[in-house]
């Protein structure tokens, strides 16, 4: 029996795909979570949701291909380079992670916790007014201890708090960009005692087919910084370990 061209066609794609994800594989866990050992002491039901703030540390941009090394082969050659001798290496650009990025994944976070059963979060705004009222010197206490003040000024079981370390909005189109979007963020929930009770981290700098495959085609284009930002927050919540659910 002959086999139809439209059949042969779509077995070429699908081993095509297999090639490709053989080849390429995936860019591994963008997602890490930690859970503290004493995390089965305590009951958590309320939680006070800290607005997330941003690293305020310049950040170096991501220039993406814009500038390659030398060749090895070429570093390890005796034929002199036709490159002048006083050239310098072009500067790295830095950039600050915007405070629209913190408000951001604040509400990102907050749209999916306030539905969340098992666990009642207190809205980032009430929160948010809470915490600068106390005045904490950031030079003398640390974002872990000024959380557990904020739970027990409000007497809840824990406090949520976050920040955004990386932020930075693709450079083209979502047929092509260089460079393309990247996003991190850490999150943390803190008992009302100080305890770290669980961390979790994203990162994610978009990656072209060619080095992840399954990540790609997930979305099949090349995404904003805030489109990455609703992916990070989904998936870090999958393993959030306090009450269930919660729709965007």
């Amino acid at each position: 029996m002959i086999a139809s061209k439209a059949h042969v066609r779509r077995m070429g794609l699908i081993c095509l795909a297999g090639v490709l994800l053989a080849g390429a594989g995936c860019s591994g866990s963008k997602v890490t979570t930690k859970a503290s050992n004493e995390l089965p002491r305590y009951q958590v039901k309320t939680m006070a949701f800290v607005p997330f703030t941003m690293i305020a540390t310049p950040q170096v941009r991501d220039q993406g291909d814009s500038f390659m090394s030398t060749p090895q082969s070429v570093r390890r050659s005796d034929i002199s380079v036709g490159v002048p001798s006083n050239a310098e290496p072009p500067l790295r650009q830095t950039v600050i992670v915007p405070a629209a990025a913190a408000e951001k994944v604040t509400q990102l976070f907050w749209s999916r916790l306030r539905h969340r059963t098992g666990v009642v979060v207190s809205s980032p705004g009430d929160t948010g007014k809470v915490a600068a009222s106390l005045g904490e010197d950031p030079l003398k206490t640390t974002p872990e201890m000024a959380a557990a003040a904020v739970a027990k000024k409000l007497k809840q079981d824990a406090a949520l708090i976050g920040q955004v370390l990386v932020y930075q909005e693709r450079v083209g189109s979502r047929l092509g960009a260089s460079p393309p979007a990247s996003v991190g963020f850490e999150v943390k929930v803190v008992a009302a005692d100080g305890q770290v009770l669980w961390v979790g981290n994203y990162y994610e700098r978009q990656r072209p087919m060619t080095e992840d495959f399954m990540g790609f085609i997930h979305r099949w284009a090349f995404v904003t910084a805030d489109e990455l930002a609703e992916y990070g927050v989904d998936e870090v919540l999958k393993e959030f370990p306090f009450g269930a659910g919660g729709e965007k």
